[in-house]
């Protein structure tokens, strides 16, 4: 199994397909598998930069367009689904290729990590808490109790704020929402990642906020409110989305909009090279690098 990860707006995507075509040009079929928690959605294409089923060279994907918007995702079910697809495409004698940025998502499927149960009662208990108290106040439990865990949750992600609090409140451990130091691959795996220098990371993401309001993600939330899909707590949260909706309510205008879309893609893309880094089989490539999917293909053979 193929991996690419790295931080957004780097181009996983597109390596990813190069990549798939030169596996079959040797004769190794490839088949690409979805690990961006939002690409899961269907109907979100602009925000999550989803590439378009007529763009994808006839190269299989899975775990696209599964879930609708108001569907709840677990990291749990994700990794059995994205197993139960890497094990089908190694039987029919293809390379499966994992692709995405949601660090505990690529982490699920490639390393052996077991998700605790839930309990409907105290999960229901923690989100009206989080619905009358916001995930501020949950943050700081968060920190007294599990200080580890607090500083890789952001501090406005309620959903896993959450899980964490019922983690610890089920199990009496630590959430441990990162790592294990060496962490014991599910099936072998090699790992690329992707990378660019800050400032020129951070030029992109700007510019992608401003790209996803030109390409129209304000008409895409409307046409997908006006046909009744409701979003709920994982899709609602999606960066970008929540800004076009707050201003279809009238709560932004576009320019704060975009702007809070850009901060907050500038934010999750240091989440995301920080979760990326603790990868220690992680073979490195600048993302802008000539000669990429050679270099890929070789770090990888």
């Amino acid at each position: 199994m193929l991996a690419i990860v790295g931080a957004t707006g780097t181009g996983k995507s597109a390596l990813s397909l190069d990549l798939a075509e030169r596996l079959a040009e040797e004769g190794r079929p490839a088949e690409i598998v979805n690990a961006d928690a939002m690409q899961l959605y269907r109907g979100m294409d602009i925000g999550t930069a989803k590439v378009p089923p007529a763009e994808r060279r006839g190269i299989p994907h899975h775990l696209f367009d599964v879930l609708d918007p108001a569907d709840e995702a677990s990291v749990a079910w994700f990794q059995q689904e994205a197993r139960a697809a890497v094990e089908q495409i190694a039987d029919r004698g293809a390379v499966p290729i994992l692709v995405g940025g949601s660090g505990l998502y690529v982490s699920a499927v490639l390393f052996d990590l077991r998700f605790p149960g839930t309990d409907p009662a105290v999960r229901a208990r923690l989100e009206r808490e989080l619905e009358d108290r916001g995930p501020g106040e949950l943050h700081r439990r968060l920190r007294e109790l599990d200080p580890a865990s607090a500083r890789t949750i952001d501090a406005q992600n309620g959903r896993r704020i959450v899980r964490a609090l019922e983690v610890i409140e089920l199990t009496g451990a630590p959430f441990d929402a990162g790592l294990p130091e060496q962490p014991t691959y599910w099936r072998p795996a090699q790992i690329i990642g992707l990378d660019l220098p800050r400032a020129q990371l951070v030029e992109r993401l700007d510019r992608r906020a401003a790209e996803m309001w030109s390409d129209g993600i304000v008409e895409e939330v409307r046409s997908l409110l006006a046909d009744g899909v409701r979003f709920g707590q994982t899709a609602g949260r999606a960066i970008g989305y929540a800004q076009a909706i707050a201003q279809l309510r009238g709560e932004l205008d576009q320019e704060s909009a975009i702007e809070q879309t850009a901060a907050l893609t500038r934010r999750y893309a240091r989440r995301q090279v920080s979760w990326f880094r603790r990868y220690h089989d992680a073979r490195w490539l600048s993302a802008d690098q000539p000669g990429l999917v050679d270099e890929a293909l070789a770090r990888a053979a």
